[in-house]
């Protein structure tokens, strides 16, 4: 039930635009019939003309039909049919050099295409293009290629520039690959909007809401500690989780299998660990998991290796709450913690209770 302060807060949410709130509400507009996301574009209703569903099929249930601007039956950053075509054409040619006459072959905008693939992958279209002849680039050297085959058969005539290019984007020079390991990244969208999977071929290193502040500096240090390359592409890990994460939003799973590589000190493995055995619709607080891991006088330390978590929803830090019951932090947003909160007591309410009807 939505209650008269979650209206308010929802509206505000509205107004300002909040992406922390996708998935969490639908508005309808009664006085164009249509209802929205959080995040829509459009000029902002009263509050007086608004309607709150926690649900899109509640929205349609109450007779509104769904925002042609916002388009809120679809995924919040659903992939455009420009940024599809592209994405095919750089699959069917990934060593190919991107230039103007290439965009007019295809009838496209080259500045549009900049603007929706900045918006869609936090790259530009040439970036992801680059990555993915970097991609090719690196397979041929670590297969032991000479470098300058791989410079010729990605297209860069200097090799100043592409010593360059490929340092900015792999984070290594070509000829110091030998000591670098590969992680690939990809988008990930969920019902609480997306996150950011890394992962190499054996397990997940990082799972984040692609909105979290100071993601960018998380990646970098990932990409540093671990002494790796990063770039666009999946692994079996990262097609593992977003396979659960499907069955977690559903309701259908609480528990996650994916191999997990966690990047942090002794106490902060020690810590996540300790999370992980908070069970689904249970919360802990700092305090508890201080006292379960014999160091009860370090609750302030255990608050700061919960928000270094860097696999949110996996490692569950969303279910350690204050002592005093408030809900404390989130990398996330307060509002994504309560919803997973809400959402993991539901699940399982729904689940006792199919089992005694059975």
């Amino acid at each position: 039930m939505i209650t008269s302060a979650m209206k308010s807060e929802y509206y505000q949410a509205l107004i300002d635009k909040k992406s922390e709130y996708e998935g969490i509400f639908y508005v309808g507009v009664k006085t164009t019939g249509v209802f929205c996301r959080p995040t829509c574009p459009a000029r902002k209703p009263k509050f007086e003309n608004c309607e709150f569903y926690e649900t899109a099929k509640q929205a349609l249930l109450a007779s509104f039909r769904p925002c042609q601007r916002c388009r809120p039956l679809s995924h919040p950053n659903h992939v455009s049919e420009l940024v599809q075509q592209l994405v095919n054409a750089v699959e069917e040619n990934p060593e190919q050099r991107w230039k103007e006459d290439d965009f007019r072959k295809l009838s496209v905008d080259a500045s549009t295409a900049r603007r929706q693939f900045k918006k869609r992958f936090g790259m530009t279209f040439v970036e992801y293009a680059r990555s993915r002849r970097m991609g090719i680039a690196l397979k041929h050297i670590r297969a032991g290629n000479a470098v300058i085959d791989a410079q010729l058969s990605t297209g860069y005539e200097s090799s100043s520039g592409f010593r360059d290019a490929f340092s900015r984007i792999m984070g290594a020079a070509p000829t110091l690959l030998g000591k670098h390991n590969i992680l690939k990244a990809s988008w990930l969208d969920t019902r609480l909007g997306p996150m950011i999977a890394i992962a190499d071929e054996e397990s997940l290193y990082l799972l984040e809401f692609v909105d979290r502040r100071g993601l960018e500096r998380e990646v970098e240090r990932l990409r540093q500690r671990t002494k790796s390359a990063i770039i666009p592409g999946y692994t079996e890990p990262i097609r593992s989780i977003e396979k659960e994460l499907e069955g977690y939003f559903e309701g259908e799973l609480m528990e996650f299998k994916t191999p997990l590589w966690m990047a942090g000190s002794p106490f902060q493995k020690e810590v996540w660990e300790q999370l992980q055995k908070i069970p689904p619709g249970q919360t802990s607080s700092y305090a508890d998991v201080a006292a379960a891991i014999g160091k009860p006088s370090a609750y302030r330390a255990v608050a700061q290796a919960n928000g270094a978590n860097q696999l949110a929803i996996v490692i569950p830090c969303h279910r350690v709450i204050n002592s005093n019951g408030d809900l404390g932090g989130y990398g996330g947003g307060l509002t994504r913690k309560r919803w997973l909160l809400n959402h993991e007591k539901e699940s399982l309410s729904m689940e006792t209770d199919e089992t005694k009807e059975g």
